[in-house]
């Protein structure tokens, strides 16, 4: 004890900011812990869930079928055959949601999509969805399927076909449209309906010869080289896009189709940098499907957001959705816009993060503050941060400013609950008003609200203990 008195005083404070405060202004040194007490109200159903024994082999196999998944682009087939649409049935982003509560940029995707499928001779938000043609309304993952943004999804529409080659499980993503003012951020111009005929009659069946001719692109591979280039996978594609260009331009080139068609469509997937993020997408879903269905297990396996509500889905609770209000991104604009502008956060691009990568890669792509603002600082903090709520580190998707640590995977409900640290999510910004397409970019967080839903229902799912 003499001997501690004798040296220079370390203070560790641990979610005191006046002791560790004043301790600093004693010139002391001082380690702050970032804690907080679990979130209110969790602390029964949290004693619940981590005393189940089934927990830690349930949420052990969920990590191992979600890291063994991969991700092969087998194919890119047109949307209503490949998923069961009918001319008037829709799909969307997030959780499900009726017309009624759409948000602005969902009832923009929906009436320009209703345009698109000649349903409806204009947008028309006062005439209703029986006018505009529109039968049916279902979440994108209710059918094997992510969309961005709005994500809705038309029977016209193409889309790419990713599978699984162990089992053969697939999961499908719409085609990428770019950014600005585009239909998934609820814009519907004549432009916009313009692009998704072309990319319907012409982008569609080229890549669909092309990826034939070629056979199966390891998409899991091109995620792997990428997050070591810079990119994150959800608002950095970058160099995702080009190595999918180099894969397939050949087999562009020799498909048979006119000359000026390939070079429009070469021009652009090559000057649409968003445009892999329609493949890491469907194949982060596919990772996460495979951890569904797991009595006991803690692990999300999916978050998505609808412009209104956020939710999650959790592998030991099965299909039903956790939702809340989804919150505002903050971040950065484009000119003439602010943040009375940007509608609650929406899409299922978050299946990103979920998988680990998006946000929960931001240490891989420094250059992503640029786009959602923040330091190069803040983006080795997220990813830092998010550790202490994942369950394993993805070994495919090293960090090299992390000594190539792997990304952080497997968000854990019952330590999101633990420690109040909420998912970091990098996102686009939509509009609030129907028509008016990509306003920003930023961060965002999933309403904390969600996960307390969550642990109730896996609360209720413990087994009763034998009588003793």
């Amino acid at each position: 004890m003499t001997g501690l008195l004798r040296r220079e005083p370390h203070v560790i404070a641990a979610g005191i900011g006046l002791l560790a405060d004043s301790a600093a202004g004693q010139a002391a040194k001082v380690t702050r812990v970032d804690w907080a007490p679990p979130m209110p109200g969790t602390d029964a159903d949290l004693a619940t869930v981590l005393a189940d024994s089934r927990r830690a082999g349930a949420n052990a196999l969920a990590v191992q079928r979600m890291l063994a998944a991969r991700a092969l682009l087998v194919d890119v087939v047109q949307a209503g055959p490949a998923l069961g649409l009918a001319a008037g049935e829709f799909l969307h982003a997030g959780p499900p949601i009726s017309w009624e509560r759409a948000s602005g940029p969902m009832r923009g995707a929906l009436m320009g999509a209703a345009v698109f499928e000649g349903l409806a001779d204009h947008p028309d938000a006062a005439a209703g969805e029986s006018a505009l043609g529109i039968v049916s309304l279902e979440p994108c993952h209710h059918r094997g399927a992510v969309g961005p943004m709005a994500g809705v999804v038309s029977p016209s529409m193409w889309a790419f076909v990713l599978e699984d080659p162990a089992d053969g499980r697939r999961a499908f993503c719409s085609l990428n449209e770019g950014l600005g003012k585009v239909l998934r951020y609820g814009a519907y111009s004549a432009e916009v309906i313009d692009r998704l005929r072309w990319m319907s009659a012409v982008l569609g069946p080229l890549l669909q010869a092309a990826v034939r001719r070629h056979g199966p692109v390891d998409v899991t591979a091109i995620l792997t080289q990428m997050v070591q280039m810079g990119d994150e996978a959800h608002n950095r594609n970058r160099a995702g896009t080009l190595m999918l260009l180099r894969d397939l331009l050949p087999d562009m080139v020799e498909s048979g189709f006119p000359a000026a068609d390939i070079a429009d469509a070469a021009r652009f997937v090559a000057g649409n940098d968003h445009f892999f993020l329609n493949l890491a997408m469907p194949a982060c879903k596919l990772a996460l499907d495979a951890a569904r269905d797991i009595p006991g297990s803690t692990m999300v396996v999916a978050m998505a957001r609808n412009g209104t509500d956020f939710g999650i889905q959790v592998s030991g609770t099965g299909n039903p959705w956790f939702t809340a209000p989804a919150l505002v991104p903050q971040g950065l604009f484009l000119a003439g816009y602010g943040p009375a502008d940007a509608n609650p956060d929406i899409g299922d691009s978050a299946i990103t993060e979920t998988a680990g990568l998006g946000g929960f890669a931001m240490a891989a792509a420094p250059a992503i503050v640029r786009l959602v603002g923040g330091t190069v600082a803040t983006a080795l903090a997220a990813t830092r941060r998010m550790y202490e709520i994942t369950l394993a580190e993805h070994p495919l998707f090293g960090v090299p400013a992390l000594e190539f640590r792997g990304t952080p995977a497997g968000i854990d409900v019952t330590l999101v609950a633990r420690t109040q640290i909420l998912p970091q999510i990098n996102t686009g910004m939509a509009g609030k008003v129907a028509g008016t397409g990509q306003v920003g970019a930023g961060l965002v967080t999933p309403p904390a609200e969600v996960f307390p839903l969550a642990l109730r229902e896996l609360a209720g799912r413990v087994p009763a203990s034998p009588p003793g």
